[in-house]
């Protein structure tokens, strides 16, 4: 039975803001989690609605797999998140802001101030603030494009001595902080830079009286894409799409409750808006700041006790990280465990005379990112470097032009990737020169070679030195560097070639052995599922008796269709201190299970229109460790949520006498455990030999 792929976003987007309502948590870590929901309300507008208004205007009509139309799908998403902002709002001013005036963390209002601290502020505003606003007239007939997702005033101003009446539009610069702090509010003391905006506006018109003030929020389409068909250099294309994204269509206004109806339509019709994409608001615009707060230094009581990543057990810290991957492949569990001996790898490969060539796929980069530092590094040393730069990667188009350049001017050769498809995988092939053997040394992952998300993203990484899965590796970047032939693979299978007929064909040799009354089992982690032919897969598979288990964090839009196919299903999301991100894939396999780990996930984008890598786990050991997080998976009773035959979810509680247990603190105790393991035998074998004693050594009479 299939679910609206929409819907089912906004049920994870619940889950989300679930987190935010529990009140056992401290006061900024709900904080977060609010912030979070109102974040991904942002992009969900930007893209998903976005692209249902250009299918909707086309007049295509095309209907989803659950038959609805682009517009029957807009009411219900503007039903679902009427819902979701309401209680985002009951949220923050029924429970978070007492809260926070209580902590002394809350904001405080320009009407709450004295008189010196008023005077204080309003110069403050006049120095710092004044400077960088621009006020524009607002013409009818030819209405300027105010920027995307920024917070805006809109004033009607008067003319002393005229009853002429004019709107004018102010931009709050993203450069200025939204959280205004001065000495005279105390130590955490700060008011919002709309409320001293608002208070102060007048110092730009003189001579003006201000009858209508009003802070909005507009949300533009981005769901634009490079006609890659048309040809041309892709990176001038990316750069024209970037700007179209600045005069694109409003597709939500956000105009607090209490402006006056007569004003919000004004500024409405400023804005194109239509009525089913106007949102009032009973409080702050922009939730999305205040999640800030949980990552800033101090007001620690206010925040989750922190966890620290722990070294790898697999990599000796006093080893080069070729010794490390020499002795066996390495199986990283981030953020509980560093992804330190990662960025390691490329810095090392950058300086060591012995590397020739380092290829790597760049998805998403840290601002300061330390591989593209590397990267540059080595080529200047004169190695033969290689980076293929995913363009099209969805917001982060301007950073990965400007990442792209400064590689291109240090010699680095960059490639924008497989015309018509987007470069997802997560690749890393070093060659290095050992004994006049050329040896390659990889890295495969689930995550972006990004050392920021890695602190908070949940994902896997194989280091390995396995020849054959080199030899792939080395296949994999010819086949989307040099646009050649895609062979047979002797051990990882990409997409879009082989991947999907590869894990169809593990599905339907577990749907063989249930039908011949054999033990039969699929345990899947991913971020979505809602490809049809892995979820009639699956219908297949349940009905068939093979018992499934899925963690499926975000979009879900399967459940089985009958009772006998839900017997034998199981179907989670977890929410949590991090964002899940790993794909795990487990197939039972007659009990010599086969692991895998992945870039993508089963949604028909990652499969079939984007170049992916699914990579085995061979090592038992290792294997077992992504067989563990599986487990944990279904395990958890205190963060998970059981997905519903309608899309919906449930939170999984211990049944009477279950211990809770919680997936995320499972592995964090596990991580430092397996340190401890290894610095243990660190420390065994750096102990000098003792014989021993007479005691211990005495024959009994």
């Amino acid at each position: 039975m299939f679910i609206n792929r929409e819907i089912s976003w906004l049920e994870f987007n619940q889950r989300v803001l679930d987190q935010g309502m529990r009140k056992g948590l401290p006061l900024l870590e709900r904080l977060k989690f609010l912030a979070i929901s109102a974040s991904n309300l942002d992009e969900f507008f930007q893209v998903r609605v976005g692209g249902l208004l250009l299918l909707e205007r086309s007049g295509k009509g095309k209907r989803d797999l659950t038959n609805l139309t682009p517009g029957e799908q807009l009411e219900k998403i503007r039903e679902r998140t009427q819902m979701m902002v309401q209680q985002q709002y009951e949220l923050m001013n029924g429970e978070l802001l007492p809260l926070m005036r209580e902590a002394g963390v809350a904001p405080v209002s320009m009407r709450e101030l004295n008189e010196v601290q008023r005077s204080t502020l309003e110069l403050f505003f006049a120095q710092q603030v004044a400077p960088l606003l621009t006020p524009i007239a607002i013409e009818e007939e030819n209405p300027p494009v105010l920027p995307n997702l920024s917070l805006i005033m809109a004033l009607e101003l008067a003319v002393a001595g005229s009853e002429e009446v004019r709107l004018v539009a102010v931009t709050l610069p993203d450069s200025l902080p939204r959280r205004i702090h001065a000495a005279c509010l105390g130590q955490d003391g700060y008011v919002m830079l709309e409320d001293l905006a608002s208070s102060c506006i007048g110092q730009l018109f003189e001579g003006e009286k201000i009858l209508n003030c009003a802070v909005f929020r507009v949300t533009r389409n981005g769901d634009i894409a490079v006609q890659e068909e048309e040809g041309g250099d892709l990176a001038w294309e990316m750069s024209q799409v970037l700007v179209a994204r600045k005069f694109s269509d409003c597709v939500r206004l956000e105009i607090p409750v209490e402006v006056e109806e007569g004003f919000a339509g004004r500024i409405a019709g400023m804005l194109g808006a239509q009525e089913r994409g106007i949102y009032r608001v009973p409080g702050y615009l922009r939730l999305v700041d205040f999640g800030q707060m949980a990552a800033e230094p101090g007001n620690d009581a206010l925040k989750v006790e922190p966890w620290t990543p722990c070294y790898p057990a697999g990599v000796d810290p006093g080893l080069s990280m070729f010794e490390n991957i020499a002795q066996g492949d390495i199986f990283i569990n981030t953020p509980f465990e560093s992804y330190e001996p990662i960025v390691k790898l490329v810095e090392e490969a950058a300086e060591d005379p012995d590397v020739l060539a380092i290829k790597q796929v760049l998805y998403r980069t840290a601002r300061n990112s330390r591989f593209i530092a590397a990267l540059c590094r080595a080529a200047e040393l004169g190695k033969q470097v290689s980076v293929l730069v995913e363009l099209k990667a969805r917001f982060d188009e301007g950073h990965n032009l400007a990442q792209a350049e400064r590689l291109q001017r240090a010699g680095v050769q960059v490639i924008y990737g497989v015309k018509g498809y987007k470069t997802h995988a997560k690749a890393l092939l070093v060659v290095r020169r050992e004994n006049s053997v050329l040896r390659r040394y990889c890295h495969l992952g689930t995550g972006n070679y990004n050392e920021d998300t890695a602190r908070i993203y949940g994902d896997i990484s194989l280091l390995t030195c396995d020849e054959a899965i080199g030899a792939d590796v080395s296949q994999f970047f010819n086949c989307v560097t040099g646009l050649t032939q895609v062979k047979r693979f002797r051990k990882l299978q990409p997409s879009p070639a082989l991947m999907k007929g590869r894990i169809l064909e593990l599905l339907h040799a577990e749907i063989g052995r249930a039908k011949r009354g054999e033990e039969a089992c699929v345990m899947c982690k991913m971020n979505s599922l809602n490809d049809c032919d892995m979820m009639q897969a699956l219908d297949e598979a349940a009905e068939a008796g093979v018992e499934i288990r899925l963690n499926v964090r975000g979009i879900c839009c399967w459940v089985p269709g009958t009772a006998r196919g839900q017997q034998h299903t199981r179907i989670v999301s977890i929410v949590d201190r991090y964002l899940e991100h790993a794909r795990i894939f487990c197939f039972h396999n007659g009990g010599d299970p086969l692991v895998f780990l992945a870039s993508a996930d089963w949604m028909s984008r990652n499969l079939d229109r984007r170049v992916e890598l699914l990579t085995p786990i061979e090592d038992k050991k290792l294997a077992r460790r992504a067989m563990e997080i599986l487990d944990a998976c279904f395990r958890d009773n205190t963060q998970s949520s059981l997905i519903l035959s309608d899309g919906s979810s449930t939170p999984v509680t211990p049944r009477p006498g279950e211990a809770p247990f919680r997936m995320q603190e499972y592995l964090q105790r596990q991580a430092q455990k397996h340190a401890r393991s290894r610095e243990r035998n660190s420390r065994t074998l750096l102990e000098p030999h003792r014989p021993k004693s007479d005691a211990t050594n005495r024959v009994s009479p």
